[in-house]
């Protein structure tokens, strides 16, 4: 029987997820790639005001600045591994030691399967605001599908596997299918990932944000990370009030930025001060600068210089990430 979970918030859809996950008599236990896991079949989750994309609940808090980092290399197109691998030592581990990552969502997206999706897709919409024609696709059939020993072929197998946009009056709807979702390390992530892409692209087209809806096949926790799910506590989000709504021409131009630097900060602490005074610089729109100041500031303490995250985290004017990034700096120092 399929679920449904409607909430105006993805901190609100996370928490009715884990409730379901949780109490469903159809939740089963299975055996997952990294040990044992609670599932439950085909769920459907729409948030009705995708800006509102990040998940407060969850415990230990998520990373802003890897998150932020992973949206812009996604957005980007890109594959190689080193700024993810610096942002999260524990990414290996899933997904693979290799200078590239073999599931990447943004290099599928815009260049594997011989054409740059997004780039159709606005041009597209652009054409016909009409279409329901607009499928971008991750998943790659001929190269993803188990071989016939059912051995996967990659340790990045992609979990995501479509994106289908629709306009209807004057607003941009997303729709996200995946096969497989950790609601423990993954779905906050992706919930930023893919909302990030829907915000952007409406910005690109001159529209408003209308809902993101977000379609699993298969939902699950590992059983490894049943106690610290049982610690969550349904906190109210911080609002996001930050807008990534900007014309094709600038966001190019900022994304262009923000790749350059998320690729400069692991090289050491100078890049990270590089980047610095080239974004106090820049006119970007402010939610452009606070996300590369959040990274800024997670890159420079990776490089000890707490005196540097100092001066960014002051240039980061919005609550909501301020709050992020605290709770996070908390759970790093309880870790130490």
């Amino acid at each position: 029987m399929a679920n449904f979970i409607q909430a105006h918030s993805a901190n609100e859809a996370w928490l009715q997820a884990l409730d379901l996950l949780f109490k469903s008599s159809n939740a089963t236990v299975a055996q997952g790639r990294g040990g044992l896991t609670t599932e439950l079949l085909h769920l459907t989750i729409t948030i009705e005001d995708p800006r509102q994309r990040w998940v407060f609940a969850r415990q230990p808090a998520i990373s802003p600045a890897f998150a932020l980092a992973e949206a812009i290399w996604i957005i980007s197109g890109r594959n190689d591994s080193e700024v993810l691998k610096f942002l999260n030592r524990g990414l290996p581990k899933y997904c693979g030691d290799g200078p590239t990552l073999y599931g990447a969502y943004g290099h599928r997206l815009r260049h594997q399967h011989g054409l740059d999706q997004l780039e159709n897709a606005y041009q597209s919409l652009v054409a016909n605001p009409a279409t329901r024609q607009i499928v971008m696709q991750i998943w790659d059939a001929q190269t993803d599908l188990p071989d016939f020993e059912g051995r996967p072929r990659s340790p990045d197998i992609p979990c995501n596997t479509q994106s289908m946009l629709r306009v209807q009056n004057g607003k941009l709807h997303w729709l996200q299918t995946m096969r497989s979702n950790d609601i423990f390390r993954g779905l906050p992530y992706n919930f930023i990932q893919f909302t990030t892409l829907q915000e952007v692209i409406a910005g690109w087209l001159g529209l408003e944000l209308g809902n993101y809806t977000h379609v699993v096949s298969c939902l699950h926790y590992y059983h490894e990370n049943r106690g610290d799910l049982e610690k969550t506590k349904a906190v109210t989000a911080i609002s996001n009030t930050d807008s990534l709504l900007c014309s094709k021409n600038d966001s190019d131009t900022v994304f262009k930025f923000l790749s350059d630097l998320i690729s400069g900060v692991p090289e050491g602490v100078e890049q990270v001060i590089n980047f610095a005074r080239q974004l106090d610089s820049e006119n970007y729109p402010i939610a452009f600068k606070n996300m590369g100041n959040v990274i800024l500031a997670e890159a420079a303490k990776r490089h000890n210089r707490l005196d540097l995250v100092s001066s960014r985290l002051s240039h980061v004017s919005s609550p909501c990430l301020q709050e992020l990034i605290k709770n996070y700096f908390a759970r790093v120092a309880n870790t130490v």
